[in-house]
């Protein structure tokens, strides 16, 4: 399944390392919220990229947007990746269903043992993603990867943001019909 720009996302509702729920259709973003996908403790390209948006997140918050960090893995492995990464800014949620992930258009991965960084993969787990989600549950921005590498740096959404608030530039992608 592929999401749409401009049309509802699927419902997503995940524990947080906070001991609250994330319900991503009780959020009230003044623009929208980032929901970040990651692979899981595992992945050492995950812990330098959710460094960066730690580090934005008080940026992307001052433009109206809400973050989280999403994955399948269980709390304990949660916790120690927000540990890896460190900062308070964050919020991270877990225990994302696979089937649920897929919805998301997420693709899944089967595990291959041991890591660079020593840590066991999962026998499955989602790959990363990033979609901009706006304040009325539309898809605004998306983008899924079948690899760790090569993601979207958070510091150029922040950047576009400014540009998108101030044209009032529409999501794009949305036509579906015939080519």
């Amino acid at each position: 399944m592929s999401l749409i720009p401009r049309q509802p996302v699927p419902q997503l509702a995940v524990d947080t390392l906070a001991h609250e729920t994330f319900d991503l259709a009780k959020e009230n973003p003044a623009f929208g919220t980032l929901v970040v996908f990651y692979r899981g403790q595992h992945c050492p390209i995950c812990a330098t990229y959710l460094k960066e948006l730690e580090r934005l997140t008080p940026e992307f918050e001052a433009r109206g947007v809400s973050t989280i960090a999403i994955s399948s893995d269980p709390e304990d492995r949660a916790r120690a990746m927000a540990e890896a990464v460190g900062g308070s800014n964050l919020r991270y949620g877990y225990g994302l269903a696979l089937a649920e992930a897929r919805a998301w258009g997420l693709y899944t991965s089967t595990g291959r043992g041991t890591t660079s960084i020593g840590i066991e993969e999962p026998d499955l787990f989602s790959e990363p993603g990033v979609f901009l989600v706006r304040a009325d549950g539309t898809l605004y921005f998306a983008s899924v990867q079948t690899m760790p590498f090569v993601r979207p740096h958070f510091k150029e959404m922040v950047g576009a943001l400014d540009f998108v608030k101030a044209k009032d530039y529409p999501a794009r992608g949305e036509y579906t019909g015939a080519v």
